[in-house]
């Protein structure tokens, strides 16, 4: 099967897994998240685009296999907005998540005692969120720069308080517990960061689609529900790096292993980071499906009057929650 020609009428619109089942999900996750499609170059994405495209309309790709196909749309769906069609910022890409998200987790777990490095590492690591939540958006609606702005500040202000606040607290407290500071001022920056990040999409609707692909309007509701999920699935993300780590550094702590080589602190609560997010990132972002379906009439009265009015209603509509 691997070396076969590619064979005709494979709808490469669509993951190539199954999307209604939670492996599908994994599976193209663990594709699109993927750090190695980050050594792409812009000739092997503009590669990867051009054959899509031929394939798209028909044209022969010479000794194109299957495997090959789904190796290209692996590579595009890494770099390309779903929506939009566009290169995404290199950092914002799904595939940089684990890389990024290793380095900062383990620096913030790693520097969390004083005020300047907690300062410093929240600061960092919304400034990496603010970009990422940019860049995988839903839709193509434009976010103006002020938004861009107030979220950035107010989701870093967030971080930094409930960061700050609980270092004062968690004196009194074994040392272990000072070491889960970082992952409560993540989860409630996320809470505050996203939503306003996406705040045009609760006020003007996210953009429903026909099983064509035809838009046919804004849903506030469904803006509501694509948020929360992100949400959730980025606080469960970040779990797994931000929560075991600290268990194991502190089992080190108290056998004396850090006192004796206390170099070791950094690399090793990185490198745990990046193994549990190398598995976390793609199983996390695979809890919901990214383009989910709901009944038309659970939408608003103006969609459910305006697909009423077409020659064959469609009972079904779809939507692009993000990531």
């Amino acid at each position: 099967m691997t070396d076969q020609l590619v064979r005709p009428g494979i709808d490469i619109d669509k993951p190539r897994w199954d999307q209604s089942t939670y492996m599908g999900r994994a599976k193209h996750f663990f594709a699109t998240t993927n750090p190695l499609n980050l050594l792409c170059s812009n000739k092997d994405l503009e590669e990867a685009k051009m054959v899509l495209a031929k394939y798209r309309k028909g044209d022969l790709v010479e000794g194109l296999t299957e495997d090959r196909l789904w190796r290209y749309k692996s590579i595009y769906d890494s770099a390309f907005h779903p929506d939009t069609n566009e290169k995404m910022i290199l950092i914002g890409r799904m595939s940089a998540q684990v890389p990024m998200n290793m380095a900062i987790t383990g620096c913030m777990l790693t520097y969390y005692k004083t005020t300047p490095q907690t300062i410093f590492w929240q600061w960092f690591n919304q400034s990496f969120n603010a970009v990422v939540n940019y860049t995988n958006r839903s839709g193509d609606s434009p976010i103006p720069v002020s938004q861009l702005v107030k979220s950035y500040c107010f989701a870093t202000s967030g971080a930094l308080a409930t960061a700050i606040t609980l270092n004062s607290l968690v004196k009194k407290f074994p040392p272990l517990i000072g070491r889960f500071v970082p992952l409560s001022a993540v989860a409630a920056a996320n809470c505050v960061n996203i939503p306003m990040m996406r705040s045009s999409e609760l006020t003007d609707g996210i953009a429903i689609f026909d099983e064509n692909g035809e838009k046919i309007g804004n849903s506030k509701k469904m803006a509501k529900v694509a948020i929360s999920q992100v949400v959730f699935s980025r606080i469960l993300m970040a779990t797994p790096g931000m929560a075991i780590p600290p268990l194991l550094m502190d089992y080190l702590e108290r056998r004396g292993v850090l006192k004796r080589m206390p170099w070791i602190s950094a690399p090793a609560q990185v490198l745990l980071c990046g193994f549990f997010l190398t598995f976390a990132t793609p199983l996390c972002c695979a809890v919901f499906p990214q383009i989910k379906s709901v009944p038309i009439d659970q939408l608003e009265d103006e969609i459910k009057e305006h697909v009423a009015r077409t020659k064959n209603p469609s009972k079904i509509a779809y939507y692009n929650k993000g990531l």
